[in-house]
């Protein structure tokens, strides 16, 4: 009997009542699920805290689901619309590229562009065979005549290659021609080898082109029987400049291509110009023809853009200063941006109360594989609380369908352990269809730079656990803090960083204090202005996690689904982005660390990144400041000076990534020191970025600086901030059913700042000009 497999996923994360939802779910092994509206409370099973609890809302959603198999169309790759059949290739022609291929040779054709229909082996088209050659094809729908290179293409090099077909001889010719500079490729002038291959065939007939075979670029048509049309055979690597000619080019044309990019007007039917559209705030998915029949092409699944092309030089990093150089588009056969499944259902928000939603559906016996939470958010129609709990989506999507246990060589050595892998693990890491994180890498060993939510993520549930590390991460995580806010029922509303990033300020506006969510890593220049602004004008934080604020990242208006980010020459990383292609072709903006933008996070929130250790976590102690009576409040009804020896992650509420002051990057200079950790082991390291020159001591029981600091100060307009400096702090909470010193420490804070007015121990006397 097959196994029973359930995912989906919304068109959107952010909803409020009257909007509407669209759900994309995909069945295997069954074609109905029994389906239920929850309010989710809280997500962690760990048998210190209260464990699952969600709760069932009537609605017309609830009931059976009929369900299909759904299908992915997984890989990135061109499409041109061609009504005029100009690209048919039905008589003399050249197809020409500059292309830099980084993972061939394996077995697998990679079409590179030509109208091509696998199925059927016709048409024609530029490929790489499976050996690593390139090739030049055609077909009739019985034979395929090609024309193979003498020498193998050399992963990361440039090359400019070429077809050409005179239709009444049946003369083909095919032309390779390496590229590389002093800058653009992997090898150098150094290796002694030959990369050139000039050879001619004529072949045996003529191919056959039906009118629905589409020209594309880095793909070909297939077909199956049941899901119809899509494309395969998926190039990897770097395409620039291309085109298509109604003549066979000459030997000397095509040297002239080759040398300056720039084609022919006779007999030009199009020229992709890679280069052309980009602007100070980045570039879009389409790729401008600058032929006489304007015959744009687009991408899907995201090509990556902003890339440095055959002719880069090395001197400008970015296609802000020297675009012609950034004509390199990047595919993945494995990129996935949008599933595009079919509709489920489509429903209409009702009045409910803002909080974390999803419908829960279940099929067979509803467990492992057969049960599925398809998560969302809901906002209020109009915003009445003091208190939002902001939800931090961007980097839920950071870390969307991560495979660190898989196939990250740091997770065993930092989390000092080995992961316990659960059938969800396995089903993710095999399927291809769900795409990956920001922390993993493509195929061909290139980071992964785009993520969005428009696909299951697996780990986006409430029961998920972080395989590699035993703990919840990010979603169910932050359910202990929604949990907590349920338990002392507090009036509490959400915003996710989807709402920050497009209404800015306005969205946090309405409410007296902000909470954030336990590691809100991944921000946009929107998002982080919006944030500043609003506690400059009185606004209260607090600020729930730890490194946070960390990296850039960007979005497009039309998109804010898909969320972009480059991993640069510093900060914890999985991946680094190669010389010059530090810069978002989202927004135009260099990527990295906020810090090395001259926004270090303690400018905003007082403390700032400073290590991570995922096999244990330490208690705080109070420290001096806690006792002075602008901050004695904090602590009121709690006992002792050792705050959180206790909690859900590795039993301490310090821990798994931690922030520490430091006047030095920014830290308000008012800023009073509540409680540090101490004592950290040291798998707890100082974070790269921290570090100059390597040398021993950098660890958990050597170096001061690596503690978890609670700190809080005021901001102009009776605002404040409150930083608790660390990922476990949230996961404490729930401890003792929610009964802890944690908890009333965060109850203090959230008591005051959610009240109008003025601050406690803060008392402004006009007479005396200060605060006392």
């Amino acid at each position: 009997m097959a196994q029973i497999k359930v995912f989906g996923y919304t068109d959107k994360l952010s909803v409020k009542p009257g909007d509407e939802l669209t759900f994309h779910v995909h069945a295997d092994g069954t074609d109905r699920a029994a389906a239920q509206l929850v309010r989710l409370i809280h997500g962690d099973e760990h048998p210190s805290g209260p464990g699952f609890i969600e709760e069932e809302i009537a609605s017309p959603l609830n009931g059976e689901w009929k369900l299909r198999k759904q299908y992915t169309q997984v890989g990135a790759f061109l499409t041109v619309d061609d009504p005029g059949r100009r690209l048919s290739g039905d008589g003399d022609f050249t197809l020409c590229a500059f292309i830099q291929p980084t993972l061939h040779g394996d077995g697998v054709r990679q079409a590179l562009l030509g109208r091509w229909d696998i199925y059927h082996n016709e048409g024609f088209a530029l490929w790489i065979n499976q050996k690593g050659f390139l090739e030049f094809g055609l077909g009739d729908g019985k034979e395929v005549d090609y024309l193979g290179a003498e020498a193998p293409l050399i992963r990361n090099m440039w090359y400019f290659v070429a077809a050409t077909y005179e239709k009444k001889s049946g003369k083909a010719t095919l032309y390779q021609e390496c590229v590389a500079t002093r800058y653009n490729s992997l090898l150098g002038k150094v290796v002694p080898y030959d990369y050139r291959s000039h050879v001619q065939e004529t072949f045996r007939f003529r191919p056959k082109n039906p009118e629905d075979v589409p020209f594309l670029v880095a793909g070909a048509r297939d077909w199956h029987e049941v899901r119809g049309h899509f494309v395969a055979q998926n190039f990897n690597g770097k395409i620039d400049r291309h085109g298509m000619f109604d003549r066979a080019l000459s030997r000397a044309e095509l040297d002239a291509i080759r040398d300056t990019g720039t084609p022919p007007q006779s007999g030009l039917i199009a020229y992709w110009d890679t280069t052309a559209g980009y602007t100070d705030f980045g570039i879009g998915d389409e790729v401008r023809d600058i032929g006489p029949h304007g015959l744009h092409a687009r991408g899907y699944n995201r090509p990556v853009r902003a890339q440095t092309g055959f002719n880069w030089k090395g001197r400008n990093d970015s296609f802000r200063l020297a675009p012609r150089e950034y004509g390199g588009i990047e595919f993945h056969s494995d990129a996935v941006i949008d599933c595009k499944w079919e509709p489920t259902r489509t429903w209409t928000v009702p009045e409910l109360k803002s909080g974390a939603y999803a419908v829960r559906l279940r099929a067979g016996d509803g467990k492992g594989l057969g049960e599925e939470y398809v998560v969302f958010f809901v906002r209020p129609r109009t915003p009445k609380a003091r208190i939002a709990f902001l939800v931090p989506t961007a980097s839920y999507l950071a870390y969307a369908n991560e495979h660190l246990s898989f196939d990250a060589q740091m997770v065993q050595p930092i989390s000092g352990q080995p992961p316990i892998v659960s059938e969800i693990d396995i089903e993710l890491y095999q399927t291809k269809d769900f795409g990956l994180s920001t922390y993993d890498a493509h195929s061909d060993g290139a980071g992964v730079c785009y993520s969005s939510y428009r696909r299951p993520i697996l780990n986006m549930r409430p029961r998920s656990r972080l395989s590699s590390m035993g703990i919840t991460w990010q979603f169910p995580a932050d359910l202990s803090i929604i949990g907590w806010l349920e338990h002392l029922d507090y009036d509490y509303e959400i915003l996710t960083d989807e709402d920050l990033h497009v209404e800015g300020m306005a969205a946090l506006k309405p409410y007296n204090v902000v909470i954030t969510g336990s590691h809100p890593e991944y921000y946009s220049e929107a998002m982080l202005d919006a944030t500043e602004d609003y506690v400059a004008e009185g606004g209260r934080l607090i600020y729930m996690g730890g490194n946070g604020y960390y990296w850039n990242v960007g979005f497009r208006a039309d998109e804010p689904w898909c969320m972009e980010v480059r991993k640069l020459d510093s900060g914890m990383r999985a991946w680094n982005a190669r010389p010059g292609e530090h810069y978002l072709a989202t927004t135009g903006q260099r990527s990295g660390l906020w810090k090395n933008l001259g926004r270090p996070p303690q400018k905003l929130t007082g403390v700032g990144f400073i290590s991570q250790g995922f096999e244990s976590a330490r208690p705080y102690r109070r420290m001096p400041d806690s006792f002075h009576r602008r901050a004695s409040w904090v602590f009121k009804d709690v006992e002792g000076e050792i705050i959180g020896d206790f909690g859900l992650a590795h039993e301490g509420a310090a821990g798994i990534e931690i922030d520490r002051y430091d006047l030095s990057l920014g830290t308000p200079p008012h800023t009073l020191i509540l409680a540090s950790s101490g004592g950290h082991s040291d798998n707890y390291m100082l974070v790269c970025e921290e570090i100059l020159y390597a040398y021993p001591g950098m660890t958990g029981t050597h170096d001061y600086r690596i503690r978890a600091d609670l700190t809080y100060f005021t901001t102009p307009n009776d605002g404040a901030v409150v930083s608790t400096g660390s990922i476990a702090f949230g996961q404490s909470l729930p401890f003792n059913k929610f009964d802890n010193n944690v908890s009333k420490v965060l109850k203090n804070i959230v008591d005051a700042l959610a009240r109008k007015g003025k601050l406690p121990g803060w008392a402004w006397t006009a007479e005396e000009k200060q605060w006392r």
